[in-house]
């Protein structure tokens, strides 16, 4: 029974685009209008619950400024998580400005050491989230699209939005469930 339990079902199983969110709002950390990495890491760490309940269920936190080195140079990841449900660890770079392919570049590096190093037998490989301020569309289509890696951008915003940005947003995020809710009777019933 135990054994038979252990086995995810099909209900149980997420993706990454599903795990990970975009954007991330945090207004809780009361940031001023000029901050740099390191403020941003701290409030983040500092403000930890209300992060997690930010990024979503099933994420734990595993460290910050955890220390990789390749050959005779030393890197750190800013912050390292575990999820659950995907049962793979979920490194977080933070960046203050936009997206940058060397930014992808640099998550891939440490996706490819993390999953050399620090992931267990019975993990799934690591995902690489980049937290920036702005993420374009097309360099960030191109800069991760066909990686091996999976990685992925997203942005974080300091403030909460227009009142009518929300209200757009719960729009459109209840005709999405309300599509996914008629669709998933459809397979029920056929």
């Amino acid at each position: 029974m135990l054994e038979e339990g252990s086995q995810p079902l099909p209900g149980d199983l997420v993706t990454p685009e599903e795990a990970i969110k975009d954007p991330y709002i945090l207004e809780f950390l009361n940031l001023k209008d000029e901050y740099s990495e390191s403020d941003l890491e701290d409030a983040l760490i500092h403000r930890l619950e209300d992060f997690l309940l930010e990024l979503g269920n099933d994420f734990t936190f595993v460290g910050r400024q955890r220390r990789l080195r390749l050959d005779e140079s030393w890197f750190r990841v800013d912050l390292l998580f575990f999820h659950r449900r995907l049962r793979c660890l979920v490194i977080i770079d933070l960046k203050l400005g936009e997206l940058t392919h060397a930014d992808v570049g640099q998550m891939h590096m440490y996706c490819n050491y993390a999953r050399a190093h620090w992931t267990l037998p019975d993990e799934n490989p690591p995902v690489g989230l980049i937290l920036c301020a702005r993420a374009k569309s097309a360099l960030a289509r191109y800069a991760l699209d066909g990686l091996p890696n999976k990685i992925m951008a997203a942005q974080y915003q300091t403030v909460l939005p227009d009142v009518r940005l929300l209200e757009a947003e719960l729009e459109r995020t209840r005709r999405e469930l309300e599509t996914r809710r008629i669709t998933r009777s459809g397979d029920v019933e056929g």
